[in-house]
């Protein structure tokens, strides 16, 4: 009994401790600090098994079709995910250096996750990481399904064929205007 009561008492000190670490202001939430190591498992853990739990959406039979593939690439820019992941040819933008966590470069990233677990991760981003939700931001599902068929296929997209896809549209030729006709002259009276 008095082991019990010796644990019970080490855990409401342990408990007061933590309380007063994290809610007295001693925990530097700062993003140019490190975390703990401690805290850094903890997050990571607590963000895997979150999209572990959460990631049960079924990929629609196309995700491997090049139709697929290439619109996620024009939506991957549309959506300014180079900013922060990059992308072939793409640096990212200096600002994500700011980020803490750093933005994952996603070619590493896509061949440990399942389409599921990216859709996810897209459409509901990760709270604390800077990655929003997509859902929120307007995307659609199918077109959070294409950016996922780019994805995983993003460590064999080369930079040319990266540029092709998302390059704007050729602008139709504009057809020759003709001469405006000039105004009759005014009757004089």
């Amino acid at each position: 009994m008095r082991i019990l009561a010796m644990v019970g008492a080490l855990a409401i000190i342990f408990g007061i401790s933590a309380a007063v670490f994290f809610f007295g202001g001693f925990y530097s939430v700062a993003g140019t600090v490190e975390d703990p190591a401690i805290v850094r498992w903890a997050l990571i853990q607590v963000r895997t098994a979150s999209i572990d739990r959460h990631a049960q959406d079924r990929p629609p039979a196309s995700i491997n079709d090049s139709a697929s593939v290439q619109a996620g690439a024009k939506a991957f820019a549309a959506h300014n995910c180079a900013n922060c992941h990059g992308a072939p040819g793409v640096s990212w933008a200096k600002f994500s250096e700011g980020l803490h966590p750093d933005p994952p470069d996603l070619k590493e990233v896509v061949d440990h996750r399942s389409p599921s677990q990216l859709f996810w991760v897209i459409k509901n981003g990760i709270n604390m990481t800077g990655m929003p939700s997509f859902a929120l931001a307007g995307a659609k599902d199918d077109e959070i399904w294409s950016i996922v068929a780019f994805l995983k296929k993003l460590p064999s997209v080369s930079e040319a064929d990266y540029k092709v896809w998302t390059a704007p549209p050729a602008a139709a030729p504009t057809p020759p205007t003709a001469a405006p006709v000039p105004n009759p002259p005014a009757e004089s009276k």
